[in-house]
Protein backbone atom coordinates (compact mmCIF):
# COMPACT_ATOMS: atom_id res chain seq x y z
CA UNK A 1 0.00 0.00 0.00
CA UNK A 2 1.52 3.56 -0.61
CA UNK A 3 2.36 5.29 1.85
CA UNK A 4 0.60 8.55 3.45
CA UNK A 5 1.25 12.06 2.34
CA UNK A 6 4.38 13.10 3.68
CA UNK A 7 4.28 16.61 6.14
CA UNK A 8 5.87 18.29 3.12
CA UNK A 9 3.34 17.17 0.59
CA UNK A 10 0.58 18.11 3.59
CA UNK A 11 2.05 21.52 3.67
CA UNK A 12 2.83 21.98 -0.09
CA UNK A 13 -0.93 21.43 -0.40
CA UNK A 14 -2.47 23.32 1.99
CA UNK A 15 0.04 26.01 1.01
CA UNK A 16 -1.99 25.87 -2.37
CA UNK A 17 -5.15 25.92 -1.35
CA UNK A 18 -4.39 28.88 1.35
CA UNK A 19 -3.13 31.16 -1.96
CA UNK A 20 -5.71 30.11 -4.08
CA UNK A 21 -8.46 29.87 -1.82
CA UNK A 22 -10.73 33.28 -2.86
CA UNK A 23 -14.52 32.95 -3.66
CA UNK A 24 -16.07 32.06 -0.26
CA UNK A 25 -16.78 29.02 1.52
CA UNK A 26 -18.45 27.09 -1.69
CA UNK A 27 -15.27 27.91 -3.86
CA UNK A 28 -12.94 26.49 -1.23
CA UNK A 29 -14.65 23.58 -0.22
CA UNK A 30 -14.78 22.89 -3.68
CA UNK A 31 -11.30 23.61 -4.60
CA UNK A 32 -10.11 20.79 -1.42
CA UNK A 33 -12.14 18.70 -3.06
CA UNK A 34 -10.87 18.92 -6.38
CA UNK A 35 -7.42 18.08 -4.94
CA UNK A 36 -7.54 15.64 -2.21
CA UNK A 37 -10.67 13.75 -3.93
CA UNK A 38 -10.33 14.06 -7.74
CA UNK A 39 -6.48 14.87 -8.18
CA UNK A 40 -4.38 13.49 -5.29
CA UNK A 41 -6.81 10.75 -4.15
CA UNK A 42 -6.03 11.00 -0.71
CA UNK A 43 -9.66 10.78 0.46
CA UNK A 44 -12.84 9.02 -1.25
CA UNK A 45 -16.01 11.16 -1.85
CA UNK A 46 -18.04 9.35 0.98
CA UNK A 47 -15.43 10.86 3.51
CA UNK A 48 -15.27 13.85 2.00
CA UNK A 49 -18.83 14.35 2.57
CA UNK A 50 -18.55 13.33 6.32
CA UNK A 51 -16.06 15.27 7.00
CA UNK A 52 -17.85 18.47 5.50
CA UNK A 53 -21.08 17.63 7.41
CA UNK A 54 -19.45 17.52 10.68
CA UNK A 55 -17.80 20.82 10.04
CA UNK A 56 -21.20 22.21 9.09
CA UNK A 57 -22.86 21.07 12.22
CA UNK A 58 -20.04 22.82 13.60
CA UNK A 59 -20.22 26.80 15.07
CA UNK A 60 -17.25 28.62 12.33
CA UNK A 61 -15.92 28.70 9.80
CA UNK A 62 -17.08 25.32 7.66
CA UNK A 63 -14.38 25.76 5.06
CA UNK A 64 -11.20 25.80 7.59
CA UNK A 65 -12.19 23.18 9.76
CA UNK A 66 -13.01 20.94 6.90
CA UNK A 67 -8.84 22.24 5.86
CA UNK A 68 -8.27 20.97 9.59
CA UNK A 69 -10.04 17.72 9.44
CA UNK A 70 -8.23 16.76 6.43
CA UNK A 71 -4.53 17.43 7.63
CA UNK A 72 -5.88 15.73 11.22
CA UNK A 73 -7.15 12.81 9.33
CA UNK A 74 -3.53 12.20 7.49
CA UNK A 75 -1.09 13.29 10.37
CA UNK A 76 -2.77 13.85 13.56
CA UNK A 77 -3.55 17.11 15.50
CA UNK A 78 0.40 17.79 13.82
CA UNK A 79 -1.16 17.48 10.41
CA UNK A 80 -4.52 19.52 11.46
CA UNK A 81 -2.54 22.49 13.04
CA UNK A 82 -0.50 22.59 9.64
CA UNK A 83 -3.30 22.23 6.84
CA UNK A 84 -5.56 24.55 9.04
CA UNK A 85 -3.27 27.46 9.28
CA UNK A 86 -2.03 27.26 6.19
CA UNK A 87 -5.43 28.35 5.00
CA UNK A 88 -5.91 31.16 7.02
CA UNK A 89 -2.35 32.72 7.47
CA UNK A 90 -2.00 34.13 3.43
CA UNK A 91 -5.65 36.33 4.04
CA UNK A 92 -5.04 37.00 7.69
CA UNK A 93 -1.82 38.29 6.52
CA UNK A 94 -3.56 40.60 3.46
CA UNK A 95 -6.49 41.45 5.53
CA UNK A 96 -4.33 42.92 8.09
CA UNK A 97 -2.78 45.35 5.72
CA UNK A 98 -6.09 46.57 3.86
CA UNK A 99 -7.86 47.10 6.90
CA UNK A 100 -5.23 49.67 8.20
CA UNK A 101 -5.14 50.75 4.56
CA UNK A 102 -9.15 51.66 4.98
CA UNK A 103 -8.56 52.99 8.19
CA UNK A 104 -5.78 56.16 6.79
CA UNK A 105 -7.88 56.71 3.27
CA UNK A 106 -11.51 55.66 3.81
CA UNK A 107 -12.41 58.98 4.32
CA UNK A 108 -10.87 60.40 1.12
CA UNK A 109 -14.22 60.98 -1.45
CA UNK A 110 -12.04 58.86 -4.04
CA UNK A 111 -11.67 55.85 -1.86
CA UNK A 112 -15.19 56.25 -1.03
CA UNK A 113 -16.65 55.74 -4.92
CA UNK A 114 -14.51 52.53 -5.15
CA UNK A 115 -16.42 51.41 -2.19
CA UNK A 116 -19.40 52.47 -3.67
CA UNK A 117 -19.02 49.80 -6.15
CA UNK A 118 -17.74 47.09 -4.01
CA UNK A 119 -21.04 47.42 -1.79
CA UNK A 120 -23.25 46.71 -4.96
CA UNK A 121 -20.98 44.00 -6.32
CA UNK A 122 -21.16 42.37 -2.24
CA UNK A 123 -24.99 42.66 -2.44
CA UNK A 124 -24.83 40.74 -5.50
CA UNK A 125 -22.49 37.95 -4.06
CA UNK A 126 -24.22 37.26 -1.28
CA UNK A 127 -27.39 37.32 -3.38
CA UNK A 128 -25.66 34.60 -5.38
CA UNK A 129 -24.70 32.97 -2.46
CA UNK A 130 -28.15 32.39 -1.59
CA UNK A 131 -29.10 31.46 -4.78
CA UNK A 132 -26.67 28.76 -4.50
CA UNK A 133 -27.70 27.66 -1.22
CA UNK A 134 -31.53 27.03 -1.49
CA UNK A 135 -31.26 25.31 -4.12
CA UNK A 136 -29.00 22.69 -2.70
CA UNK A 137 -30.59 22.97 0.82
CA UNK A 138 -34.26 23.53 0.23
CA UNK A 139 -35.65 20.23 -1.38
CA UNK A 140 -38.67 19.43 0.76
CA UNK A 141 -41.31 20.81 1.47
CA UNK A 142 -40.11 21.03 5.34
CA UNK A 143 -36.75 22.46 4.37
CA UNK A 144 -38.53 25.08 2.38
CA UNK A 145 -41.00 25.87 5.73
CA UNK A 146 -37.85 25.86 7.92
CA UNK A 147 -35.83 28.07 5.97
CA UNK A 148 -38.68 30.70 5.73
CA UNK A 149 -39.24 30.20 9.91
CA UNK A 150 -35.58 31.30 10.47
CA UNK A 151 -35.84 34.30 7.93
CA UNK A 152 -39.34 35.50 9.69
CA UNK A 153 -38.11 35.05 12.93
CA UNK A 154 -34.90 36.70 12.14
CA UNK A 155 -36.40 39.70 10.01
CA UNK A 156 -39.49 40.69 11.94
CA UNK A 157 -38.76 39.42 15.70
CA UNK A 158 -35.00 40.00 15.92
CA UNK A 159 -34.97 36.56 16.66
CA UNK A 160 -31.05 35.74 18.80
CA UNK A 161 -29.34 33.93 15.73
CA UNK A 162 -27.85 31.04 18.13
CA UNK A 163 -31.59 30.51 19.25
CA UNK A 164 -32.74 30.37 15.61
CA UNK A 165 -30.23 27.54 14.35
CA UNK A 166 -30.13 25.28 17.38
CA UNK A 167 -33.36 25.49 17.53
CA UNK A 168 -33.81 24.53 13.41
CA UNK A 169 -31.33 21.42 14.54
CA UNK A 170 -33.23 19.85 17.10
CA UNK A 171 -36.77 20.68 14.55
CA UNK A 172 -34.68 18.46 12.16
CA UNK A 173 -33.98 15.90 14.64
CA UNK A 174 -37.27 15.15 15.67
CA UNK A 175 -39.45 15.60 12.45
CA UNK A 176 -36.46 12.72 11.11
CA UNK A 177 -38.01 10.39 13.73
CA UNK A 178 -41.62 11.81 13.34
CA UNK A 179 -41.89 12.16 9.27
CA UNK A 180 -39.39 10.16 7.85
CA UNK A 181 -38.53 11.50 4.59
CA UNK A 182 -38.70 14.59 4.99
CA UNK A 183 -35.26 15.72 5.43
CA UNK A 184 -32.32 15.65 2.82
CA UNK A 185 -28.62 15.86 3.25
CA UNK A 186 -27.67 18.80 1.48
CA UNK A 187 -24.37 19.19 0.13
CA UNK A 188 -22.29 22.03 -0.20
CA UNK A 189 -20.47 21.50 -3.71
CA UNK A 190 -20.71 19.84 -7.16
CA UNK A 191 -21.71 16.32 -7.01
CA UNK A 192 -18.70 14.20 -9.27
CA UNK A 193 -20.07 11.30 -10.38
CA UNK A 194 -16.16 10.17 -11.16
CA UNK A 195 -15.06 10.83 -7.85
CA UNK A 196 -13.71 7.98 -6.05
CA UNK A 197 -15.53 5.94 -3.05
CA UNK A 198 -12.34 5.11 -0.78
CA UNK A 199 -8.48 6.78 -1.09
CA UNK A 200 -5.62 6.52 0.27
CA UNK A 201 -6.32 7.82 3.76
CA UNK A 202 -9.79 5.69 3.75
CA UNK A 203 -7.22 2.43 2.47
CA UNK A 204 -5.20 3.00 6.02
CA UNK A 205 -7.80 3.52 7.95
CA UNK A 206 -9.96 0.21 6.94
CA UNK A 207 -6.32 -1.45 7.77
CA UNK A 208 -6.02 0.01 10.88
CA UNK A 209 -2.77 2.11 10.44
CA UNK A 210 -4.28 5.19 11.29
CA UNK A 211 -4.68 4.84 15.43
CA UNK A 212 -4.86 8.44 16.11
CA UNK A 213 -8.93 8.17 14.30
CA UNK A 214 -9.81 5.71 17.58
CA UNK A 215 -12.25 8.29 20.13
CA UNK A 216 -10.36 7.96 23.77
CA UNK A 217 -11.67 9.28 26.57
CA UNK A 218 -8.97 10.39 28.17
CA UNK A 219 -7.17 12.15 25.17
CA UNK A 220 -10.94 14.07 24.45
CA UNK A 221 -10.66 15.26 27.98
CA UNK A 222 -6.88 16.09 27.50
CA UNK A 223 -6.93 18.26 24.49
CA UNK A 224 -10.40 19.50 25.54
CA UNK A 225 -9.12 21.16 29.20
CA UNK A 226 -5.94 22.32 27.57
CA UNK A 227 -8.04 23.70 24.37
CA UNK A 228 -10.07 25.74 26.85
CA UNK A 229 -7.25 26.98 28.69
CA UNK A 230 -5.49 28.15 25.57
CA UNK A 231 -8.03 29.88 23.72
CA UNK A 232 -9.75 31.74 26.94
CA UNK A 233 -6.60 32.66 28.57
CA UNK A 234 -6.30 36.18 26.63
CA UNK A 235 -9.95 36.68 27.23
CA UNK A 236 -9.98 36.40 30.92
CA UNK A 237 -6.50 38.46 31.13
CA UNK A 238 -8.07 40.81 29.34
CA UNK A 239 -11.18 40.80 31.52
CA UNK A 240 -8.99 40.77 34.31
CA UNK A 241 -6.70 43.70 33.82
CA UNK A 242 -8.61 46.04 30.94
CA UNK A 243 -11.95 45.75 32.54
CA UNK A 244 -14.43 47.45 30.14
CA UNK A 245 -11.73 48.40 27.86
CA UNK A 246 -12.39 47.70 23.95
CA UNK A 247 -10.30 44.93 23.96
CA UNK A 248 -12.31 42.90 26.87
CA UNK A 249 -15.62 43.65 24.92
CA UNK A 250 -13.56 42.26 21.54
CA UNK A 251 -12.21 39.39 23.31
CA UNK A 252 -16.00 38.23 24.86
CA UNK A 253 -17.83 38.99 22.37
CA UNK A 254 -15.99 37.27 19.68
CA UNK A 255 -15.47 33.97 22.12
CA UNK A 256 -19.06 33.90 22.22
CA UNK A 257 -19.50 34.23 18.91
CA UNK A 258 -16.76 31.55 17.84
CA UNK A 259 -19.01 29.04 20.17
CA UNK A 260 -22.59 30.26 19.23
CA UNK A 261 -22.93 30.84 15.33
CA UNK A 262 -23.53 28.04 13.32
CA UNK A 263 -23.85 28.10 9.12
CA UNK A 264 -20.74 29.25 7.72
CA UNK A 265 -19.50 33.13 7.36
CA UNK A 266 -22.47 34.66 6.16
CA UNK A 267 -24.23 33.53 8.93
CA UNK A 268 -21.47 34.65 11.02
CA UNK A 269 -22.22 38.26 9.60
CA UNK A 270 -25.82 38.54 10.30
CA UNK A 271 -25.11 38.29 14.06
CA UNK A 272 -22.29 40.39 13.54
CA UNK A 273 -24.03 43.05 11.80
CA UNK A 274 -26.87 42.70 14.82
CA UNK A 275 -24.34 43.27 17.49
CA UNK A 276 -21.41 45.12 16.37
CA UNK A 277 -22.97 47.63 14.25
CA UNK A 278 -26.19 48.07 16.66
CA UNK A 279 -25.02 47.17 19.86
CA UNK A 280 -21.65 48.07 20.42
CA UNK A 281 -21.39 50.59 17.62
CA UNK A 282 -17.88 49.71 17.06
CA UNK A 283 -18.33 50.42 12.96
CA UNK A 284 -21.00 51.55 10.95
CA UNK A 285 -23.52 49.27 8.67
CA UNK A 286 -21.66 50.82 5.72
CA UNK A 287 -18.02 49.98 7.39
CA UNK A 288 -19.52 46.28 7.61
CA UNK A 289 -20.50 45.91 4.04
CA UNK A 290 -16.89 47.06 3.20
CA UNK A 291 -15.04 44.78 5.60
CA UNK A 292 -17.14 42.16 3.35
CA UNK A 293 -16.08 43.41 0.22
CA UNK A 294 -12.12 43.31 1.16
CA UNK A 295 -12.50 39.60 2.78
CA UNK A 296 -14.06 38.77 -0.67
CA UNK A 297 -10.97 40.09 -2.55
CA UNK A 298 -8.56 37.74 -0.49
CA UNK A 299 -7.88 34.43 0.27
CA UNK A 300 -8.84 32.22 2.41
CA UNK A 301 -12.40 32.39 4.96
CA UNK A 302 -14.89 35.10 4.45
CA UNK A 303 -15.32 34.96 8.13
CA UNK A 304 -11.41 37.47 8.26
CA UNK A 305 -13.76 40.14 7.95
CA UNK A 306 -14.37 39.97 11.81
CA UNK A 307 -9.93 40.70 11.71
CA UNK A 308 -11.27 43.69 9.81
CA UNK A 309 -14.26 44.48 12.61
CA UNK A 310 -11.48 43.73 15.52
CA UNK A 311 -9.14 46.09 13.63
CA UNK A 312 -11.50 49.27 13.46
CA UNK A 313 -12.77 48.87 17.02
CA UNK A 314 -9.34 49.29 18.11
CA UNK A 315 -8.62 51.78 15.83
CA UNK A 316 -11.27 54.03 16.45
CA UNK A 317 -11.41 53.25 20.19
CA UNK A 318 -9.79 55.37 22.69
CA UNK A 319 -7.01 52.88 24.19
CA UNK A 320 -3.57 55.36 24.50
CA UNK A 321 -2.40 53.52 21.86
CA UNK A 322 -0.93 54.16 18.81
CA UNK A 323 -4.69 53.25 16.36
CA UNK A 324 -2.30 51.70 14.02
CA UNK A 325 -1.27 49.47 17.18
CA UNK A 326 -4.36 49.14 18.73
CA UNK A 327 -5.88 48.31 15.64
CA UNK A 328 -3.42 45.75 15.29
CA UNK A 329 -3.71 44.76 18.77
CA UNK A 330 -7.75 44.00 18.11
CA UNK A 331 -7.12 42.61 14.47
CA UNK A 332 -4.68 39.48 16.28
CA UNK A 333 -7.30 39.08 19.33
CA UNK A 334 -10.21 38.55 17.51
CA UNK A 335 -8.16 35.64 15.43
CA UNK A 336 -7.30 34.52 18.04
CA UNK A 337 -10.92 33.94 20.01
CA UNK A 338 -12.55 33.39 16.21
CA UNK A 339 -10.28 30.40 15.18
CA UNK A 340 -8.74 28.85 17.79
CA UNK A 341 -11.67 26.90 19.07
CA UNK A 342 -12.01 25.64 15.11
CA UNK A 343 -9.14 23.39 16.13
CA UNK A 344 -10.63 22.44 19.09
CA UNK A 345 -13.58 21.61 17.94
CA UNK A 346 -12.17 19.13 14.80
CA UNK A 347 -9.45 17.19 17.57
CA UNK A 348 -11.25 16.76 20.03
CA UNK A 349 -14.72 15.68 18.13
CA UNK A 350 -13.56 14.22 15.42
CA UNK A 351 -12.51 10.92 16.66
CA UNK A 352 -16.37 10.61 17.66
CA UNK A 353 -17.53 12.35 14.26
CA UNK A 354 -15.67 9.32 12.66
CA UNK A 355 -17.17 6.77 14.86
CA UNK A 356 -20.41 7.83 14.39
CA UNK A 357 -20.45 8.46 10.28
CA UNK A 358 -24.35 6.46 9.89
CA UNK A 359 -26.14 8.03 12.53
CA UNK A 360 -29.56 8.95 10.74
CA UNK A 361 -30.24 11.28 12.90
CA UNK A 362 -27.07 13.74 12.62
CA UNK A 363 -27.70 14.32 9.07
CA UNK A 364 -31.31 15.21 9.72
CA UNK A 365 -29.73 17.79 12.48
CA UNK A 366 -27.29 19.44 9.37
CA UNK A 367 -30.28 18.74 7.20
CA UNK A 368 -32.34 21.23 9.24
CA UNK A 369 -29.42 23.61 9.68
CA UNK A 370 -28.68 24.33 6.56
CA UNK A 371 -32.29 25.02 5.53
CA UNK A 372 -31.95 27.64 8.82
CA UNK A 373 -28.93 29.19 7.18
CA UNK A 374 -30.53 29.77 4.18
CA UNK A 375 -33.07 32.00 6.13
CA UNK A 376 -30.15 33.55 7.64
CA UNK A 377 -28.72 34.31 4.38
CA UNK A 378 -31.84 35.87 3.08
CA UNK A 379 -32.14 37.86 6.31
CA UNK A 380 -28.84 39.43 5.78
CA UNK A 381 -28.58 40.00 2.36
CA UNK A 382 -32.00 41.89 2.88
CA UNK A 383 -30.34 43.82 5.52
CA UNK A 384 -27.05 44.73 2.80
CA UNK A 385 -29.77 45.60 0.31
CA UNK A 386 -31.56 47.80 2.58
CA UNK A 387 -28.56 49.82 3.52
CA UNK A 388 -26.83 49.61 -0.05
CA UNK A 389 -29.97 51.07 -1.63
CA UNK A 390 -31.28 53.47 0.36
CA UNK A 391 -29.10 56.26 2.34
CA UNK A 392 -31.82 56.42 5.63
CA UNK A 393 -32.71 52.39 7.27
CA UNK A 394 -34.75 52.94 10.87
CA UNK A 395 -35.58 49.90 13.07
CA UNK A 396 -38.94 50.04 13.91
CA UNK A 397 -40.09 48.37 17.15
CA UNK A 398 -43.72 47.62 18.26
CA UNK A 399 -46.44 44.72 18.52
CA UNK A 400 -43.75 42.37 19.11
CA UNK A 401 -41.81 43.27 15.98
CA UNK A 402 -38.27 44.57 15.21
CA UNK A 403 -37.47 45.11 11.83
CA UNK A 404 -35.40 47.77 9.37
CA UNK A 405 -37.68 50.07 7.26
CA UNK A 406 -36.12 52.29 4.25
CA UNK A 407 -37.09 55.83 3.92
CA UNK A 408 -38.21 55.46 0.16
CA UNK A 409 -37.34 59.02 -0.48
CA UNK A 410 -33.41 58.27 0.14
CA UNK A 411 -33.22 55.59 -3.05
CA UNK A 412 -29.40 55.67 -4.14
CA UNK A 413 -30.27 55.74 -7.83
CA UNK A 414 -26.58 55.00 -8.43
CA UNK A 415 -26.33 52.23 -6.40
CA UNK A 416 -29.55 50.81 -7.38
CA UNK A 417 -27.85 50.99 -11.07
CA UNK A 418 -24.59 49.61 -10.10
CA UNK A 419 -26.00 46.76 -8.45
CA UNK A 420 -28.93 45.76 -11.55
CA UNK A 421 -25.30 45.75 -13.63
CA UNK A 422 -24.21 43.34 -10.83
CA UNK A 423 -26.46 41.14 -11.53
CA UNK A 424 -26.56 40.85 -15.27
CA UNK A 425 -23.16 40.04 -14.92
CA UNK A 426 -23.17 37.20 -12.31
CA UNK A 427 -26.76 35.46 -13.64
CA UNK A 428 -25.81 35.99 -17.33
CA UNK A 429 -22.26 35.80 -17.92
CA UNK A 430 -21.14 34.54 -14.73
CA UNK A 431 -18.61 36.33 -13.87
CA UNK A 432 -16.25 35.38 -10.75
CA UNK A 433 -15.82 36.90 -7.45
CA UNK A 434 -12.70 38.52 -7.66
CA UNK A 435 -13.24 40.07 -11.28
CA UNK A 436 -16.97 41.33 -10.25
CA UNK A 437 -15.85 43.48 -7.29
CA UNK A 438 -12.44 44.59 -9.42
CA UNK A 439 -14.50 45.79 -11.56
CA UNK A 440 -17.39 47.42 -9.61
CA UNK A 441 -14.63 48.93 -7.95
CA UNK A 442 -13.45 50.03 -10.92
CA UNK A 443 -17.24 51.52 -11.95
CA UNK A 444 -17.28 53.44 -7.95
CA UNK A 445 -14.61 55.48 -8.51
CA UNK A 446 -15.68 56.52 -12.34
CA UNK A 447 -18.79 57.71 -10.82
CA UNK A 448 -17.23 59.21 -8.05
CA UNK A 449 -14.75 61.22 -10.82
CA UNK A 450 -17.74 62.37 -13.04
CA UNK A 451 -19.16 63.84 -10.01
CA UNK A 452 -16.23 65.84 -9.03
Amino acid sequence: MPPLPSLAELIRTFAKVGILGFGGPAAQIALMHRIVVDEKRWLGEARFLHALNYCMLLPGPEAQQLATYIGWLTHGTRGGLISGLLFILPGALIMLALSALYAAFAHIPLIQGVFTGIKCAVLVIVLQALIRLAGRALRTSVLRWLALLAFLALFLFGAPFPLVVLGAGLAGFVLSRALPGSMTLARTHAANADAPDTGLIDAHIETGGLTHIQPRAATFWRQLILGLALWLAPVALLALLLPGSVFADLGRFFATMAVVTFGGAYAVLSYVAQEAVQTYAWLSPAQMIDGLGLAETTPGPLILVLEFTGFLAAFGADTGLNPFVAGTLGALLTLWVTFAPSFLFIFAGAPYAEALRTRPGLNAALAAVTAAVVGVIANLALWFALHVLFREVTTFTGYGLSLAVPRLATLDLVALALTAAALLLVLRFRVGVATLVALFAAAGMAVTLSQT
